[in-house]
């Protein structure tokens, strides 16, 4: 077997996959579930230590995640993390995917690992990704997302994370459509909150304050109606700056995107702190 190329270690873990893989259904994953799942994926790597995209079998399959590690990146007990990595063990080892491949029309079930094992003595999980969803995790110039996982560190719902997630494939353009069958299928509602007013509420207006309350995108929603129904839902966000840098030995030109600012944890607290109710009989002017 061919020895594998070197992977450029990046200093902050981040994770990257296909847009296709990006607007999965991840079935009964729990916010916790999909953590785990990402912080595996920023471990695999992209580029070797030239700069150089790496194709998925370059890619090392095996990757191993400490109670550490993961606490340290999304601020939990390390106690309970040791409950969440050996839960997510067991549902990763058992998640198939639906996931078109290429252009075709064709749907593949596509298992995420095919070994993967606990060790509650030394609190880590080891997991193997399989061959076929390693076409999906694998950095390609384009139709993948990119960011730093202490982007998400901050959120406290699955469906944030998920759409956060999505609206990092329009980054450059500031908004994006999505039908609400769509958006129901990506965020693994199934039958629940059948009326549309409860999935509003309970999803992706949750998460547009969520998101605003950690960044400032100013991500607000417009809703797209066919009659009285509602069909479709347009996210519109602040675009990321995009900064055109060229290597004056190579000549080759590459963009550096430029995010909207992530608040601090001072900010967020101002944020969540509840404002003083004005008691009864006293109004508020503004001269």
């Amino acid at each position: 077997m061919d020895k594998l190329p070197r992977i450029l270690n990046s200093k902050t873990p981040k994770t990257y996959k296909n847009n296709k893989l990006n607007n999965a259904n991840f079935g009964d994953f729990t916010h916790n579930d999909y953590q785990v799942f990402l912080h595996l994926v920023s471990k695999i790597g992209g580029v070797d230590e030239f700069g150089k995209y790496l194709q998925p079998e370059q890619l090392k399959r095996e990757h191993i995640l400490t109670a550490k590690d993961f606490s340290d990146v999304f601020n939990t007990d390390i106690h309970n993390t040791y409950r969440i990595l050996n839960k997510a063990c067991r549902k990763l080892m058992k998640t198939d995917l639906t996931l078109p491949r290429n252009e075709s029309s064709e749907l593949w079930q596509i298992n995420v690992c095919s070994m993967a094992k606990y060790n509650k003595k030394e609190g880590y999980i080891t997991i193997e990704f399989t061959d076929r969803i390693m076409l999906y995790l694998s950095q390609v110039r384009q139709k993948f997302v990119l960011y730093n996982l202490k982007e998400i560190a901050n959120f406290n719902s699955l469906y944030t994370t998920r759409l956060y997630e999505l609206i990092q494939e329009f980054k450059d353009t500031g908004y994006m459509l999505k039908s609400v069958e769509k958006l129901r299928d990506i965020f693994a509602v199934g039958d629940s909150f059948k009326l549309y007013s409860d999935f509003k509420r309970r999803t992706f207006d949750h998460a547009c304050k969520e998101i605003n309350n950690n960044h400032e995108l100013n991500l607000g929603y417009e809703e797209i109606k066919e009659g009285r129904k509602v069909i479709a839902v347009k996210f519109v966000f602040k675009k990321t700056r995009i900064h055109k840098v060229t290597n004056q030995k190579t000549g080759i030109e590459k963009n550096f995107y430029i995010k909207p600012k992530q608040k601090t944890k001072k900010e967020i607290k101002q944020i969540a702190r509840p404002k003083p109710d004005i008691l009864e009989g006293q109004m508020s002017f503004q001269e």
